[in-house]
């Protein structure tokens, strides 16, 4: 049975909490923003330029959706609030149609909570995942692909789109590496937190004496970079390899020699693409790729510097150990956060929404104290 009283506090909650929205996101500059883009994108100058054109709408559009969901939010609440001082305390079931609304608006509140921790200049943008099989043979293999699905699994239930890029199968099972390409709003926000080493432990599957084993992967998430952004590469410096793929078959995979590696040679950073049958299709994507894996090393590079000067250490880097799966044990736990999880069938599944945002939420107090 709902109580009008609570409802009532529920509301005051919401009001509390959009106007925080508001302030945080700086509502009234980004509706002046607005304004000024919208001005910019009626011009028939601005439409010589297609790429300078596009950034200002894919602006415009987001900044548009936030302002308008938060104007609809403030007036669906103030709407509520005036159908609960009609309502008489015993109208049971027009009090629940109220909480279930109020409900509906926390959710829309708690996800806008979140996109307006989204700091970076390139959180907005979509992002690749590249998975790389530590040592170990097929152990190591093994736990790669077992990560590739659950990072396809979350990012099915977040509605994004997905594309494998390269996928390097195992010798007998698992991959030794992939590479994901993640399009939706803030793919790069929500995934860029993943970046490090995984630890699997458990009792071996291949191990007829069923000994526990421990496995490591490695994932590494960096945004799709628009032409605007200029990363110089010299020819002298990139060497391309063509190959067959090597893939268990369907869309991403053919049998001719159309697969494109490319290294860049002073950092020794390879990309690699096999899902388009053109084999210029494929240099053209892994060349994207390496400019914008480049980019993002450069960045964590500043950040690390950056950490050293203020005497942290590193949490999200390449190199790091972020998160440990211990499996006989029915725990996985993030070592950044202390935060752990009891269910491991959910999160090999893909519920990884609780450590992604914990890890955001310290990101972001970070990003905002060392600013």
């Amino acid at each position: 049975m709902t109580d009008k009283n609570i409802i009532k506090q529920n509301i005051l909650n919401i009001l509390r909490r959009i106007l925080n929205l508001r302030i945080v996101f700086n509502y009234a500059l980004k509706k002046k923003h607005l304004h000024v883009t919208n001005f910019k994108l009626k011009s028939s100058n601005i439409w010589n330029n297609m790429q300078i054109a596009k950034t200002l709408s894919q602006k415009y559009s987001s900044l548009k959706i936030t302002i308008n969901t938060i104007d609809q939010l403030s007036k669906n609440i103030d709407d509520l609030n005036s159908i609960l001082e009609l309502t008489e305390k015993h109208d049971h079931q027009l009090l629940n149609e109220i909480q279930t609304q109020l409900t509906k608006a926390e959710h829309t509140i708690s996800q806008l909570e979140i996109n307006n921790m989204f700091l970076g200049k390139y959180d907005n943008n979509n992002c690749y995942i590249d998975i790389q099989s530590g040592s170990g043979g097929i152990e190591a293999q093994d736990w790669s692909r077992i990560l590739l699905r659950m990072y396809l699994r979350w990012i099915e239930k977040k509605g994004f789109d997905t594309e494998i890029t390269n996928e390097s199968i195992g010798e007998i099972t698992g991959i030794k590496s992939a590479t994901v390409r993640v399009s939706g709003a803030y793919a790069y926000g929500w995934l860029h937190v993943e970046s490090g080493v995984h630890r699997l432990v458990r009792k071996s599957p291949f191990d007829s004496s069923k000994k526990r084993h421990t496995s490591f992967a490695s994932i590494f998430v960096y945004p799709e970079l628009d032409e605007s952004v200029d990363i110089n590469l010299r020819p002298e410096d990139i060497r391309y390899d063509v190959y067959r793929a090597s893939g268990a078959g369907g869309q991403h995979v053919n049998r001719t020699e159309s697969a494109v590696r490319v290294t860049h040679i002073p950092t020794n950073i390879v990309t690699q693409c096999q899902s388009h049958r053109s084999q210029h299709k494929n240099k053209r994507q892994a060349i994207k790729q390496l400019k914008s894996k480049l980019y993002e090393l450069e960045l964590q590079k500043k950040r690390h510097e950056k950490q050293i000067i203020n005497k942290k250490k590193s949490d999200i880097t390449w190199g790091n150990q972020i998160r440990s799966y211990i499996l006989d044990n029915s725990r996985i736990k993030d070592l950044r956060t202390g935060f752990e999880k009891r269910n491991v069938k959910d999160v090999l599944d893909g519920d990884l929404d609780d450590f992604i945002k914990i890890s955001i939420e310290k990101y972001s107090k970070e990003f905002n104290n060392n600013d």
